[in-house]
């Protein structure tokens, strides 16, 4: 007879909740781009955690400019009428980089929010503007925009959407790199399209950067329609395209620009909207104008210390520049995979990559982990997200892995 374990009452993200506590995999300690688990195996992270550790584990500056914020100021609402040193430091830090730097910074906790936040704005301003009927999204095929309601009815990703009953109907969905199809889209409905939103490179969908002329042609639908386009930055935001920010990346300035992950590299939640100065000119000409949006954790005091800290980790230590070292280096080894016949092809940029496998990658991303290298699965891709510190002999150490592995699984 067997007995079934009894439930542990945490319920993990995407997972089984059928699955035991006892067979997911308990990180207890990480260094750079090292991890141990609590049975003591070694791992080398290749997916930043979840896309976003730029830094690496264990920087311990982090986490006293944290504690040092929070013995100061636990932490206070930034609602009306406070307001934080710290909260407007990180804001000016981030605005700074981005292509916005004379624009506002609305702070969240998760990129959902950060979605959220950005898809009501692009309503509100077409409200603002005496247009009401402007209410529709359009979203990309294979695109991901966080799980909150409107994350989940602006994603591309059709499992995701299933199951949760309806949702907004006001979302239109192109093929992922259909320029044709968008400007179809907009001729029929384009004196109700709100917003465009898209990531500059689609990351959980499989990483698919743009092709060649994509993000100009949507910026340019976008203004002949009087549509705001959204950039989701959340997974290229901070130096993982190689610039600070994916539109930076490939020269197309968008609206509003959501971030997360990168902001912080994780030691704290933080998300946020980049909004243009002409956006923001929008927002504020009516001085009785009241913006009702906001979070509880708007501005949060050790969040926005753990910004600050970890852009001037990035900054100092040159990690947006090493992105794109890490991409050459990425595609030296999968080029080689690839002469050997042991992947179908690959694509990327900077230090976010996929490897064609040319089958279901879930179970070889599983394999790889059992290896002590932790890569992730979707469809046929095998993704490779890793944190900008990582070393050259630890790229080639993941390209081995895949190689060995590879060679091992092949039919006899």
């Amino acid at each position: 007879m067997t007995i079934k374990e009894p439930h542990h009452p945490l319920l993990h993200p995407f997972a089984i909740p059928a699955k035991a506590e006892s067979d997911f995999i308990n990180i207890v300690s990480g260094a750079g781009t090292t991890l141990h688990d609590d049975q003591g195996r070694r791992y080398l992270d290749g997916m930043a955690s979840l896309w976003y550790c730029q830094v690496g584990h264990g920087r311990t500056e982090i986490v006293d400019a944290v504690a040092n914020q929070l013995k100061q100021t636990g932490s206070y609402s930034i609602f009306d009428p406070f307001t934080s040193t710290i909260a407007r430091r990180a804001a000016e830090m981030i605005a700074e980089r981005s292509p916005h730097a004379d624009g506002r910074v609305m702070f969240g906790c998760s990129g959902s929010e950060a979605v959220d936040t950005a898809l009501k704005f692009s309503r509100l301003i077409q409200q603002r503007r005496g247009l009401p009927d402007k209410q529709i999204i359009i979203r990309r095929t294979d695109a991901y925009h966080g799980t909150t309601f409107g994350g989940t009815a602006s994603q591309g990703l059709a499992p995701n959407r299933e199951g949760w009953g309806d949702l907004d109907p006001n979302f239109i969905e192109i093929p992922q790199s259909d320029i044709e199809a968008m400007a179809t889209v907009f001729g029929a409905h384009g004196d109700r399209i709100a917003a465009v939103i898209s990531e500059p490179v689609q990351g959980a969908g499989g990483v698919w950067p743009p092709v060649e002329g994509y993000l100009e042609n949507m910026r340019r639908l976008c203004d002949q329609h009087g549509a705001l386009l959204i950039f989701d930055e959340v997974i290229c935001g901070f130096g993982r395209t190689g610039s600070w920010f994916g539109a930076q990346t490939y020269g197309v300035t968008p609206d509003l620009m959501t971030f997360a992950k990168g902001a912080t590299s994780g030691y704290q939640p933080l998300s946020g909207v980049i909004i243009s100065r002409a956006v923001a000119d929008e927002l504020e000409e009516d001085d009785s104008f009241l913006l009702r949006h906001g979070y509880t954790y708007s501005g949060h005091a050790g969040s926005c210390a753990a910004a600050v800290a970890n852009i001037e980790i990035i900054e100092r230590e040159g990690l947006v520049e090493r992105a794109n070292h890490i991409g050459r280096e990425v595609t030296k080894g999968f080029e080689a995979l690839k002469g050997d016949g042991l992947i179908e092809g690959y694509r990327g940029v900077g230090a976010v990559w996929a490897a064609d496998l040319g089958e279901p990658a879930a179970e070889w991303s599983r394999k790889m982990t059992a290896r002590g290298l932790i890569s992730r699965g979707f469809d046929d891709a095998l993704i490779l997200c890793p944190p900008l510190v990582i070393s050259d002999d630890e790229i080639a150490e993941f390209v081995e892995g895949i190689a060995d592995l590879r060679r091992q699984m092949a039919p006899r």
